[in-house]
Formats: C-alpha cells, structure tokens, sequence
C-alpha cells in the first residue's frame, strides 16, 4: 500500500512543506510504510494528482494536507475509486469538514493517528456534475466567499479584513436577495431568495462568512429563527433556476450559472481517521430535525 502525503503548499499562512515531510519519515522510520510526498502547484493540481493515484489500481492511502479548497479537489479526484482512501490533515484557514468530528478533529494534525485508521465511506454531493463534500451553497453566502477571494488580493484586505470587505461589499451594494424558479422533488416556488444550500455536513465558511452576524443561524439553532425567514427540508433533488447569473459555491470552489441541480451523488468517498472517530460526532438529536436527518436539507 501506498502512502502518500498530498501537500498544498499555498494552503493557510505559510508554506507547511517541512511539517508533512517530517510527518512521512516518521511514518516510514516507525512502521516502515511506503511513504511519498507531492506538492500541489495550483488550482486543480490536486484533483489530478489524487485521479492519477487512484487510476493505478494500487491500495493508496492519500494524506490531503491543506485546507476545505484542498480537500475538495482530492476527494473529487479518488470519488468512486474503491482502492484509495483519504483523510485530511488540516493547514488552511478553513478545515469545515474536519469540525464535524468534533473533540477528535484534533487528532488529524498528526498522521501518527490516521495511518492505520478504519476507513468508512462518506456521501457526496452532485452539483449539476461537480462534486461537493461538505456543503453547497446558492446565494448571498456564495457570493462573499466568492468576493473575497477577489478581495484578498488586495495588501489592505488580507485576512479577517477580506471577510468584512466582501460582507460589507454583498449587503451594502447588491442586496441580500435574487430572484429564483427553486424546486425541491418536483414542487416548484417562485420567488426571492437570500441563499438556498444543501448540507452535507454541519459547517462552513469556517466561522467567518455573514453568518456569523446571526447566532441562531450560526449556532445550527434554526428554530428560534421566524418561521418565515428560514426552513429546513430533506428533498432528494433541488433546483434552481433564475435569468440573472447567481453564485454557487462548493466546499469553498466558487462558479456562476443561471441553473444548478443538486442531489445526492451516485459515488461515495473512502474516508479514514484516528481510531473512535466519528464524522457524526457533533450530530443535533434527532427531535430537532422532525421531517429528516441532522445536518441534511436545504435552507431557503
């Protein structure tokens, strides 16, 4: 089996080559595993390497060291391969996936706990044929994630000072609504809304988008919300549709379109971690999701 660390070297605030590198000798000295490491160098890299590996046929064992960006594009490039498996070793400034384990997202800093981890299969999310992880969202949320890659460009503006400029920019100057065509199962509506998202997952945005600014919201507390402002729904199928072209966004991965179908996809992801850990660790009761299951559905 092969064992190799996928690095992004552009991931988080500086490059974390030297900390993996360390982390796959010590792999290699202690328990004498075939180790390797590649680096990424640049957008989409690391779904091709990941694709390349798994097309081999070999058992590979693909260490994703980066951010959500990162691990959205390996996890699209081994979907559907029964060889390969991944985890991810968090080095970017958002690691949404990873909180949904809870106390143990910890334990992925270190491959000393992941190598001989069980694996287990994770859904994914089709997206009008991309592939999402976690979370992908339409609307008002999309277009600051999007505005602020743009944003950070800017010397003044990097960091938290990208978020509040792309904030600042989404609510002040283009409003918070579009007008949509949104069918969930067939059943269309019509009408304005601010974001439409199917979840896979229970984060995003990694704490720092508009959500923020609403703590029910932010916090999974939805029901305290007015019932008109805000809804959760289980449909296997959403889709939207509008005249304008409006923002989606996928585990971070920003495009436009006048139409999007989401579902849940035909492959899954072979996924392994620390030993106990669970991707349903911070999982709400289920009292609290009355017409389907905790951390699914689709917020309008």
């Amino acid at each position: 089996m092969r064992h190799v660390f996928l690095v992004n070297p552009a991931a988080g605030q500086q490059d974390q080559t030297a900390r993996f590198t360390a982390m796959a000798d010590s792999l290699h000295r202690r328990h004498s595993l075939n180790c390797t490491l590649l680096r990424t160098d640049g957008p989409g890299s690391a779904e091709a390497a990941a694709r390349r590996l798994a097309q081999t046929g070999e058992p590979l064992r693909l260490y994703v060291c980066g951010g959500d960006g990162t691990a959205h594009e390996a996890a699209c490039g081994i979907a559907g391969f029964s060889n390969a498996a991944m985890p991810c070793i968090p080095a970017g400034t958002g690691n949404d996936l990873l909180r949904n384990f809870g106390a143990d997202a910890v334990r992925f800093q270190d491959a000393e706990n992941l190598w001989d981890g069980p694996a287990f299969p994770l859904d994914l999310i089709d997206c009008s044929g991309r592939l999402c992880l976690t979370i992908a969202c339409n609307g008002i949320d999309a277009r600051v994630a999007d505005s602020v890659r743009r944003f950070s460009h800017l010397p003044l503006l990097r960091g938290r000072g990208s978020y509040l400029a792309s904030v600042a920019a989404n609510f002040l100057f283009r409003g918070i609504g579009q007008h949509w065509h949104v069918s969930l199962d067939g059943a269309e509506e019509e009408g304005d809304f601010a974001l439409v998202s199917m979840c896979n997952g229970r984060y995003y945005g990694g704490g720092s988008t508009f959500a923020r600014l609403f703590g029910a919201y932010s916090a999974g507390q939805y029901r305290r919300l007015p019932a008109g402002l805000i809804r959760v729904e289980t449909p296997r199928v959403v889709r939207i549709r509008a005249d304008e072209p409006f923002v989606t966004c996928l585990d971070g991965e920003c495009f436009s379109s006048r139409e999007v179908t989401m579902r849940l996809s035909e492959k899954r992801l072979n996924f392994f971690g620390p030993k106990g850990c669970s991707p349903n660790a911070t999982a709400v009761s289920p009292p609290d999701f009355p017409h389907g299951h905790p951390g699914t559905g689709s917020p309008v």
